[in-house]
């Protein structure tokens, strides 16, 4: 198992834009993948898993991946969180 923390930067928080990039970057990968938050655990393929974490700008989460690529896929989430999950403007 491979985990990380990361941190929400996006100014209003995972929304259905950034959690759809977040839900069709991971699944590219084999491995299983989650998000820890709040003492929540979604399967990060799933996009209504991720929209009811309701991660506001500043929340703290772990990804947390399960598998052959499993640390290929937890980079990739630490990467999109630290591009604002593509929205620039935010």
């Amino acid at each position: 198992m491979f985990e990380q923390e990361f941190e929400i930067l996006n100014e209003q928080g995972l929304h259905a834009r950034p959690a759809t990039a977040l839900v069709n970057t991971i699944q590219k990968y084999k491995s299983e993948v989650f998000l820890l938050s709040q003492g929540k655990k979604i399967n990060a393929k799933s996009i209504l898993g991720v929209l009811v974490l309701a991660a506001e700008k500043g929340s703290k989460m772990i990804v947390q991946a399960n598998g052959e690529d499993a640390e290929e896929a937890v980079n990739s989430v630490l990467n999109l969180a630290a591009n604002k999950f593509g929205m620039p403007n935010e």
